[in-house]
Order: structure tokens, then C-alpha cells, then sequence
């Protein structure tokens, strides 16, 4: 059983940290103002992803596994008159997940089963909830791909 817990252990964090790192080689080619604006009239920019992302890390994680006393704003996360910088963003980002790593590092075995309860969730445990936090980042990351690709083909010339 303790490779079983090892092995969950290593490969939620292994997730998360290419997840994490998916988000990073994203962003890098945005400017700031790419970062915070949309490219179309709909949806969410990708700085307002990443205060989401952040926000739902330290909350459902953080706040709910890890002690953290993280108070949530989640409409914040995506109408923030006056957001951070990107580099700050992505800080805080790198943050939340240097937070989730260290949560998972300090689950026993017996831990992982243990109920879960946080506003909003349907999670029944606490792998359930890393699990669904994980999958909420893909499903992000997703749109992120195609913020990142119209940002890129918005900034080719006309004539290609």
C-alpha cells in the first residue's frame, strides 16, 4: 500500500507541476496587455484564468486541506478593475501551486480518503477534490491554448 501511496502522492504533484508549467510557457509570449485584455468580445482574458486558477487552488486546497485561512472573492477573479501585474499574477500563481504540492506532500495514506467539504464542491474526499482541482486546470489551460493562439495570429502580418 505504500507504493500505491507514493506513487499517488508523485504523480498528483507531477500534474500539477506540468500543469503549472503548461500555464507558464503560455503566458510567456503575452505582454501585459495581452495578458489582461480578450481577444474577442466574449469569454475571459488569460490574467483572469490565472486569478481563477489561483483562487480556486488556495481556496478548495488551500483553505479546505491545507489550513491556510484563504478568504475567496471568486468574482474578483474575473472583473478585477485594478489586476496585478503578470509578473505578480503568475507569482502568485506559482504561489498557490508551491502550496498544493506541499498539501499533497502532507497527506498520510489515511488522509486521502477522508471526507471533503467546501462551498461549491461535489468532491466526496480529498483525492476526489485534488483530482477535480487538477482537471479544472485542463479544462482551463484548454482556453488558454486558444487565447495564446489568437493573441499569435492577431499579431501576424496581413499578408501571410
Amino acid at each position: 500500500m505504500s507504493d500505491l501511496y507514493s506513487t499517488l502522492s508523485s504523480v498528483l504533484s507531477d500534474r500539477y507541476a506540468q500543469n503549472a508549467a503548461r500555464i507558464r510557457e503560455l503566458a510567456a509570449p503575452l505582454s501585459g496587455s495581452q495578458f489582461w485584455r480578450r481577444p474577442f468580445p466574449y469569454g475571459n482574458s488569460f490574467g483572469h484564468l490565472v486569478l481563477h486558477l489561483t483562487g480556486n487552488l488556495n481556496y478548495y486546497i488551500g483553505a479546505q486541506l491545507a489550513g491556510t485561512g484563504y478568504v475567496r472573492d471568486r468574482p474578483r477573479e474575473f472583473n478585477d478593475p485594478n489586476p496585478p501585474s503578470k509578473d505578480e499574477a503568475l507569482q502568485r500563481f506559482d504561489d498557490a501551486l508551491a502550496m498544493v504540492r506541499d498539501a499533497i506532500g502532507a497527506q498520510s495514506p489515511d488522509d486521502w480518503t477522508r471526507a471533503y467539504s467546501g462551498v461549491g464542491a461535489t468532491a466526496l474526499n480529498r483525492l476526489d477534490m485534488m483530482v477535480q482541482c487538477a482537471a479544472h486546470m485542463q479544462h482551463h489551460i484548454g482556453q488558454m491554448i486558444y487565447l495564446a493562439y489568437e493573441w499569435k495570429r492577431q499579431a501576424k502580418p496581413s499578408s501571410e
